[in-house]
């Protein structure tokens, strides 16, 4: 049997255990399978369904073979709804499929929910996109490089705007249209309070490494304990799940957080004034427009190409859409939480 033709297959089985679900309950399965799309950590089929399923029973070797070629060759999105499919067959599939499907810092591609909260590549960023909707103060975070004709590029997360008194939240979701802290899509808060707690400077040091997450958190708490800064009115970006509080990462004294700063500008001559270099990916000048790089002491012995990395870039391109890219040690999670500031009145960053 050809490639293609399991990959039919797998989709039918996906499809019609899907179609089976849907008439036991209704909203229970719209979630998960909203879920799905980008990609789930658990595969929301019945144990009866996957024992009856002749795809549960491949041998070990013909399974790993078949998933590794899916893998390599499905890449990119919508293609690569693929290597989810193969994971909600029945557990034996899906962790073989979670051992094969490496890290963004490992593969540069982003596969199951978790990698959203999971480190970038080290060298070439995961690019993606910003689209804003000021009529319901929602803020949609696509996976590519500009939207493309079609509308069919892959959504990451979305945030919603919401004023209070003293400050301005963002709640951030997996999907566009369901922002309930109680909902399975719900990914957590983006407080305006750029130092990450959950990354500690060595993590830019010669073989450093940033906090990875495995699995994400069955339930978020409702409230998160607030972060205090020792600078006063530093502005704090609070992106810590509680996944990774229950642990702390570093403690006083022993480990320093990363901080993050703007990128100086250069000045240029035949313009006469003070520019940045987004390689293309900026095209209308405008006071969002930034790039974040490691802001480090000598004493953390951090090699100079890696304090001039650009971690974090954000700008301009069109009406209501910007670019945002990001590398290592920053996650999506991480770096759509810093982007959002830029939609407040208060600054990223100093």
């Amino acid at each position: 049997m050809s490639l293609k033709s399991i990959m039919r297959e797998l989709k039918e089985l996906k499809d019609g255990i899907g179609n089976m679900s849907k008439r036991g309950d209704q909203s229970k399965l719209w979630r998960s399978r909203t879920r799905s799309h980008v990609a789930p950590d658990e595969a929301p089929l019945e144990s009866q369904l996957s024992e009856q399923s002749p795809w549960a029973n491949l041998p070990p070797e013909l399974l790993l073979d078949i998933i590794q070629r899916v893998e390599e060759s499905e890449t990119a999105w919508p293609a690569r709804a693929v290597v989810v499919f193969c994971a909600a067959v029945c557990r034996s599939w899906r962790e073989i499929t979670k051992e094969i499907v490496k890290t963004p810092e490992q593969c540069g591609r982003l596969t199951f929910p978790i990698s959203l909260k999971q480190p970038g590549p080290r060298e070439s960023p995961i690019q993606c996109y910003i689209r804003r909707d000021r009529t319901s103060s929602t803020y949609l975070l696509f996976y590519g490089l500009v939207p493309s004709e079609g509308e069919s590029d892959k959504l990451l997360l979305a945030a919603r705007k919401v004023r209070r008194a003293t400050c301005t939240d963002f709640v951030i979701s997996l999907v566009a249209d369901d922002f309930s802290r109680a909902s399975n899509t719900y990914v957590g808060p983006r407080r305006m309070h750029c130092i990450l707690h959950s990354i500690p400077v060595s993590a830019i040091q010669e073989g450093g490494t940033a906090p990875t997450p495995s699995a994400l958190p069955q339930s978020l708490d409702e409230q998160l304990s607030p972060l205090h800064s020792s600078k006063g009115k530093e502005p704090i970006v609070d992106t810590i799940s509680p996944s990774i509080r229950a642990t702390p990462v570093f403690s006083p004294g022993s480990r320093e957080p990363l901080a993050l700063k703007n990128k100086a500008p250069r000045w240029h001559e035949q313009l006469q004034c003070w520019c940045l270099n987004f390689k293309g990916r900026v095209t209308v000048a405008s006071v969002k427009n930034f790039q974040l790089v490691a802001a480090v002491e000598p004493s953390h012995n951090v090699s100079p190409e890696e304090q001039e990395k650009v971690i974090l870039q954000f700008g301009k391109i069109g009406k209501d859409i910007f670019t945002m890219d990001y590398r290592y040690p920053l996650s999506a999670f991480q770096a759509f939480a810093i982007s959002l500031s830029c939609f407040d009145t208060k600054p990223a960053c100093e």
